[in-house]
């Protein structure tokens, strides 16, 4: 079975070493990519983020990232996390307009609730369809979440979570793409069964 995980580093807003020991307790073998020459010889890929959305993809630019990142995610699975789903949308509104991979078709917006923003701590996800990053989770799973904005999209949505009576994006799918505004790393034993059905894809 595929088990080698690429988990991309472009800088210090990627929390990699949690993502990579949370992979590690999944099964996965992972390679630390943080260059072009780095994705070659790796199954699935994991991209990560916090922080804000233009920072982050500037940065992944001035590293000369974009292109490379954008290719190995239409070829092969890929995983965005928290800013890292966010970065696969069409634009962020984020200080500005800043465009993202435009891999999946939505936007980036900060989130319109009455409760106090950012959301912070763990929240229930409704599984929409029969998405396999969800695989044996069940309807109780809850996840740590730690963000202000969402990711809006109508038409690849496989999460949902309410957060002060609003609803909002929790998951996209899209064929071999994948995005969970969660930190799977932070969730415990259900973030751990994520990560190990991505892996076992």
């Amino acid at each position: 079975m595929a088990r080698r995980i690429g988990l991309i580093d472009y800088g210090s807003m990627g929390n990699i070493e949690s993502i990579r020991r949370a992979l590690s307790a999944a099964g996965g073998e992972v390679v630390i990519i943080r260059d072009a020459g780095g994705f070659a010889g790796v199954d699935k890929y994991v991209l990560p983020g916090v922080g804000a959305f233009h920072e982050a993809m500037d940065e992944i630019r001035r590293k000369g990232l974009e292109a490379p990142i954008r290719d190995a995610a239409r070829s092969k699975p890929t995983l965005g996390i928290c800013l890292g789903m966010q970065m696969l949308a069409s634009v962020g509104h984020e200080y500005g307009e800043t465009p993202g991979f435009d891999l999946i078709d939505g936007e980036v917006r900060r989130m319109q609730c009455k409760a106090a923003v950012p959301h912070i701590g763990f929240n229930r996800v409704q599984v929409i369809g029969d998405s396999p990053l969800f695989r044996g989770l069940g309807e109780e799973a809850e996840f740590y979440f730690m963000h202000s904005y969402e990711f809006v999209n109508y038409t690849d949505v496989c999460g949902l979570s309410t957060y002060g009576q609003h609803r909002f994006v929790s998951a996209v799918a899209r064929g071999n793409l994948f995005g969970v505004q969660f930190h799977p790393e932070k969730s415990r034993e259900h973030g751990i069964r994520l990560l190990k059905n991505f892996i076992e894809l």
